[in-house]
């Protein structure tokens, strides 16, 4: 499993920083390779995306976020994959977002690719993106979603601070979606 930890200073209060964040489905508009994130439910998002040239499919979850700290997930199908944004406030108007990423390369082109450093290369642009994202939106987001997941489950009590899960290495097929459906926007450690 590799790990993978970056950060960067977003010149935008902490509350406007992690509102956007809580975008899932702009991520596409900033993360490279990203081709779609659909929100299924409040814990669940499926991701369509290009790596080593070939695309790949995964529903991750959601196991704890806290509004303008924290968002940890991991895979639940696909792409083996978890992680762990943080937000922290600099000042009354700049935040510093931090992002750490689990993942396990699979097959020859992602090994070579992860030795070469093209994952970690790839997480700095995508960081690089969102700041330039945010700072040229200013203060605007589209509606954060403010509630707070612990332990996997929406509103429940905190449980105290522990490591990370690992990601589930199992893969299962593809989560089916709901045509039709209204996806309620709200937001995702590095993910």
């Amino acid at each position: 499993m590799e790990r993978i930890h970056r950060s960067i200073e977003v010149d935008r209060p902490l509350s406007t920083v992690y509102g956007q964040w809580t975008q899932f489905e702009e991520f596409p508009r900033f993360m490279e390779g990203v081709l779609e994130v659909a929100q299924v439910d409040e814990q669940s998002l499926h991701w369509v995306a290009e790596v080593g040239g070939k695309r790949e499919e995964w529903t991750g979850e959601i196991l704890r976020q806290i509004p303008d700290r924290e968002i940890a997930w991991r895979q639940t199908r696909g792409a083996v994959n978890a992680g762990l944004v943080t937000f922290t406030p600099l000042g009354p108007d700049r935040t510093r977002v931090g992002l750490m990423l689990l993942y396990d390369p699979q097959g020859l082109v992602e090994k070579v690719g992860d030795a070469l450093g093209f994952v970690s290369r790839r997480v700095e642009g995508d960081l690089r993106r969102f700041k330039r994202f945010i700072e040229g939106r200013g203060e605007e987001t589209t509606g954060p979603w403010r509630d707070e997941i612990h332990a996997g489950q929406p509103d429940a009590q905190p449980s105290p601070p522990a490591e990370l899960p690992p990601p589930q290495r199992k893969t299962l097929a593809p989560a089916p979606s709901v045509p039709g459906r209204a996806c309620r926007l709200r937001g995702g450690d590095a993910g």
